[in-house]
């Protein structure tokens, strides 16, 4: 076990539960909810509020096999094709089959879908890389918003214990390696404030993405990586890092924008957008099959070269066609935005350009979200569950979420609950990284492991983020010279642990594959890189990538494998 935590005060006050979860999104939520339901004792801690995570912001939909004609085995083959050889079948094939029923519970939970007024059927359309219509949609691009809504009654219904604007800190590990809860900090006032813990032989984390590493991203602000950061400190493994997803359709909002920047969902190049250049020019025909409708990683790509080939800093999105009614009735939510920032999509096309969206990879975990930490799970999109591969396929995240967060639930059930013993002092206290080191840390990972890769970036940004490590010391072995423990800085060291993970990743993986592009390396190479990564956190703060041996998603239990270290 590692046992490394960050620099923070002793806990003034504790909770006892059966199972605590970290985050409100879809996964979140969905897993309290069923671990109440079963009787356990069980607190959610959220970030923010219970309504602000990253769930709230999806737009296009819900991928399921709802529709007529539609099997779940065509979901799967349309799930495997983007994970460019990288899913794990097996967990696809649990999401594929297991989703439309799930789908149905969210909806018997509240959810309202659109639906089409004569039939009542719930309407359904396509994204990228699915060859059928089987995204469910609700306020027309507000989907995430619904469930999030559904889900946050449902909670507050059944009177599950809440822990608001909650930052957490670390996982809390007894002596036999296994968990016993997390400490975290309560930002303001309420019932408690301050540095806490909730001791619990479950701790599930559902903390969403890590989307603020970059400096323009469509994550909220509050996606700062802390779970996978935290996971690595307790001594977990991650895996698949380096495939981070670039929405290809970001509002353009002008050079040198930062912080979250508006989506402009695929779900408009559902209904028949096109993606045209300066010169009015559909650029992805002939590029694929689906054109515009492509996996994400080939839209990207394309739009990037085409910027690349024209020196444009954005491509556009072409959707007057569609008319002011369909724009205020199917995606009220993106029209709004567009205007707010001065554009009005149905008189004008809309300028877009790729920014960070989605991690594929995360914490490993197995078909029950369970990681190799015993008592700690992972489910949503800080988890890789080997869904995702080498590339997420559109929509396929919200599903995935509520798919695994009933399996967590099932195994925390059925599992052995015995009380956890006391926890143990870790044997390294972190320092801390200065919040002003937040910034530099952004704009070198966007400059260099951003859609372009090199070895030369990817190295040149390996160095500058070892440099804001060390800076943090004056020397290795001396008293740490870290910033005062506090938000601001918890978050900064959190960005720099996922930043130096996926960096080493990236630079490992000696190819392109999927939303991974390497421009030294423009190719596919399955003979020597259709295998995973998957890296670790040593005591002494050293990265550990291993490569598995085949293409096979490593089970949670640790092997002893060759081992590399960066």
């Amino acid at each position: 076990m590692t046992g490394i935590r960050l620099t923070a005060p002793a806990p003034g006050w504790s909770i006892d539960a059966d199972v605590v979860v970290v985050g409100s999104g879809v996964a979140g939520l969905t897993t309290a909810l069923r671990c109440t339901a079963a009787g356990l004792r069980t607190v959610v801690v959220t970030k923010a509020r219970l309504d602000d995570g990253s769930t709230r912001w999806a737009q296009g939909g819900i991928a399921a096999a709802l529709g007529e004609g539609d099997t779940p085995e065509q979901h799967l083959e349309d799930t495997l094709v983007a994970g460019a050889g990288l899913c794990d079948e097996e967990a696809v094939r649990t999401l594929v089959t297991e989703g439309p029923d799930a789908v149905r519970r969210l909806i018997a939970t509240g959810a309202h879908f659109d639906t089409d007024p004569d039939s009542g059927a719930i309407e359904l359309t396509r994204e990228g890389g699915h060859h059928r219509r089987r995204i469910a949609h609700a306020g027309g691009d507000a989907t995430g918003a619904e469930i999030s809504r559904a889900l946050v009654e449902a909670v507050r219904e059944k009177a599950v214990r809440t822990v608001e604007n909650a930052l957490v800190l670390d996982l809390l590990i007894d002596a036999e390696g296994r968990t016993a809860g997390v400490t975290l900090h309560v930002m303001g006032e309420g019932q408690h404030d301050g540095v806490g813990a909730v001791n619990a032989p479950a701790v599930v984390l559902a903390t969403g993405g890590m989307g603020q590493v970059f400096a323009a991203t469509t994550n909220p602000a509050v996606s700062t990586g802390d779970g996978v950061a935290l996971a690595l400190r307790a001594g977990a493994e991650v895996s698949d890092l380096e495939f981070v997803q670039f929405h290809p359709t970001v509002l353009f909002l002008g050079e040198g924008s930062e912080g979250q920047q508006p989506l402009v969902s695929e779900a408009v190049r559902g209904e028949g957008a096109h993606l045209v250049d300066g010169d009015g020019v559909r650029f992805m025909l002939g590029q694929h099959e689906l054109a515009e409708l492509a996996p994400r990683d080939i839209v990207a790509k394309a739009i990037m070269r085409r910027m690349q080939e024209q020196g444009a800093a954005h491509m556009y999105l072409d959707a007057r066609h569609f008319g002011a009614r369909m724009w205020e009735n199917r995606f009220p939510t993106i029209l709004a935005a567009c205007r707010t920032h001065g554009i009005d999509p149905v008189t004008e096309p809309i300028p877009v350009a790729p920014a960070a969206h989605y991690a594929s990879g995360g914490i490993r975990t197995d078909l029950y979200g369970r990681t190799t930490v015993p008592g700690l799970y992972a489910c949503g999109e800080v988890a890789c569950t080997g869904v995702h591969g080498a590339n997420r396929l559109a929509s396929n995240s919200l599903l995935e979420g509520l798919v695994f967060a009933e399996r967590i639930a099932e195994g925390i059930v059925s599992a052995d609950r015995r009380t956890p013993g006391a926890p143990t002092e870790p044997t390294t206290v972190l320092p801390l990284i200065a919040p002003d080191a937040r910034h530099g840390i952004q704009q070198t990972m966007s400059q260099g492991a951003g859609v372009l890769r090199s070895a030369r970036s990817l190295q040149d940004a390996a160095d500058e983020l070892e440099a804001v490590q060390l800076s943090a010391r004056e020397d290795w072995a001396g008293p740490p010279k870290s910033a005062e423990p506090g938000v601001d800085s918890w978050e900064t060291t959190n960005l720099l642990c996922v930043s130096r993970v996926l960096v080493a990743a990236a630079l490992e993986r000696e190819e392109t594959r999927g939303c991974h592009w390497r421009e030294d390396r423009p190719d596919r190479d399955d003979a020597d890189w259709q295998r995973h990564l998957v890296v670790r956190l040593t005591p002494d703060r050293r990265l550990v990538v291993r490569r598995t041996a085949t293409a096979a998603f490593p089970p949670v239990q640790a092997h002893p494998s060759k081992e590399q270290h960066q």
